[in-house]
Formats: C-alpha cells, sequence, structure tokens
C-alpha cells in the first residue's frame, strides 16, 4: 500500500488499528506516525510499534497522507481547529467518533475535505474486529479502497450509509459489553454450580465464539441455529424457556435501542 498513515490519538483503538496494520504488512514502519498528548504514551507507542511519534498534531496532519483521528467525540472540534490549516484536498481524513456526522466535519474543517466516518469495536485488539464504512462523495474508489484495506487488516470492515452508522454502534460499536456480560453470567452459572471460574470463563468464552462462528460459516439462520440445539422434553429447550420468560431478547433489543438514541444525541 503506498502513501503515509497518521494516528492523532494512540488510544487503545489506535494501537489496535497500528498492530493490524503492521501484522499485515500493509506498509513499512517508517510511513506510519502517531501523536498523543502524553510524552509517555508517544513513547510507549514507538517501542511497541516501531514507528515515529510526536507530540505535536499538527505534525502528524503534515505527515499523512491518510489521517485517522483516533480521539473521543468530546475533544474532536478542538483537534479539528488544531489541524485544519494542514489538511489539504489530497489528503483522506478518517474518524472513529461516534456522533459526528460528514456534514458536521466538514463544517468543522471549514473546506471539501475528503473523510470516511468509521465505528469499530475492540475486538480489533485480537484481529477480530468489524468496522462499518462511510465515506463522504468526494473521496475516490482508489482511497476508499486503502482505507477498507487498512480496516480490514484487523477483522472484517463493510460500507454503510451515514443513517446506518448509529445503529452499527449500538449493534456492532458497543456490543462487545453486552457480549462480555453474557459471558460473564453464564461463568457466574457455572461458579455457582461448582465450576472453578478460570475453567468456567473459558467454556463461556469459546461457546461464544463458536456459536458466532456457526452464524458466520453456515449462513444458517440464529433461530435454525438455536433450534437444532434444542431437542424435545431436553435440558436446553428449558433453560430458552427461561431466557423468553425473562425478557432476554427485549432486554437486549431495548439496550440496542438505548444505545442508538445516544449516539444520535451525540
Amino acid at each position: 500500500m503506498k502513501g503515509t498513515i497518521g494516528f492523532i490519538g494512540c488510544g487503545n483503538m489506535a494501537k489496535a488499528m497500528l498492530g493490524g496494520i503492521i501484522a499485515e504488512n500493509l506498509t513499512d514502519r517508517d510511513a506510519l506516525m502517531a501523536s498523543a498528548r502524553s510524552e509517555q504514551t508517544v513513547r510507549l507507542a514507538a517501542e511497541q510499534f516501531g514507528i515515529r511519534t510526536t507530540v505535536d498534531n499538527r505534525e502528524v496532519a503534515t505527515f499523512a497522507d491518510i489521517l485517522i483521528l483516533a480521539v473521543k467525540p468530546i475533544y474532536m472540534e478542538e483537534v479539528i481547529r488544531e489541524i485544519r490549516d494542514d489538511v489539504d484536498e489530497d489528503k483522506v481524513v478518517v474518524t472513529l467518533a461516534p456522533g459526528k456526522t460528514l456534514a458536521w466535519l466538514k463544517e468543522t474543517f471549514g473546506k471539501d475535505v475528503k473523510l470516511v466516518r468509521t465505528m469499530p469495536n475492540t475486538p480489533a485488539a485480537v484481529g477480530a474486529g468489524m468496522t462499518a464504512l462511510c465515506p463522504s462523495e468526494n473521496v475516490g474508489e482508489a482511497d476508499l479502497k486503502t482505507v477498507t484495506e487498512i480496516f480490514s487488516s484487523f477483522g472484517e470492515a463493510e460500507i454503510v450509509t451515514e443513517n446506518m452508522i448509529d445503529v452499527v454502534t449500538g449493534v456492532s460499536g458497543s456490543s462487545p459489553a453486552y457480549v462480555f456480560m453474557f459471558i460473564e453470567a453464564l461463568a457466574d452459572a457455572a461458579v455457582h454450580d461448582g465450576m472453578p471460574r478460570k475453567q468456567a470463563y473459558k467454556f463461556a468464552a469459546q461457546t461464544v465464539l463458536g456459536s458466532a462462528k456457526m452464524v458466520l460459516e453456515t449462513g444458517k439462520h440464529p433461530g435454525e441455529l438455536k433450534d437444532m440445539v434444542c431437542s424435545p422434553g431436553g435440558t436446553t429447550i428449558e433453560a430458552v424457556r427461561v431466557l423468553e420468560k425473562e425478557g432476554l431478547r427485549s432486554a437486549v433489543m431495548e439496550a440496542v435501542k438505548a444505545c442508538i438514541d445516544k449516539a444520535r444525541g451525540l
């Protein structure tokens, strides 16, 4: 892949992305640069990834052909105002922050910048992320392909329309937290009946991993896969009955809806 990639912000998501880019050999390490406010953060990033680092955001903005703003929504306006004079029409600016629309980003930059909104998730840290990409109209096919390659280096990436970005936040961006809660609950139940906790986490987590893989690889409807486990009068259908009685589906749907509404209000 040609061109340079810069990160403003070097938190967990940026590190996950850097790890994927380097593991997949998308570009040379000297074509990567990251900035952070803390000298310690950039020092640790330099040691971990062997890349250029700085505490000067404008230095990264000048350096990068693909500029990734890996900062929280509350800092986005401050960062854009700091770097916008260093961003020209040839650069592609990628954002990770929920709630910041393409229109808002363009207005804040004060010019017609090539933009790609994204919504990745934390499984990127283990090469199993899921990312939605939403480009502005002036992003060309070659630039979009490059950005897609970056995000595909640590998982799966798909193009979505902008009105779906907040939905993506609910269904994949934030949902690892819901899944972790489910795994913890499964393990707690096993511990309650005598299983050592470390072993309980392994049984629960591997089962969730395998179940997700079955959905992706078989192409079968999740309900069909559920029915395959539920023998007549058996243990599984008894557990499913209790989950339905206690409102598992409704609770999950309401949680995702609340997340989407919150994202739309940012």
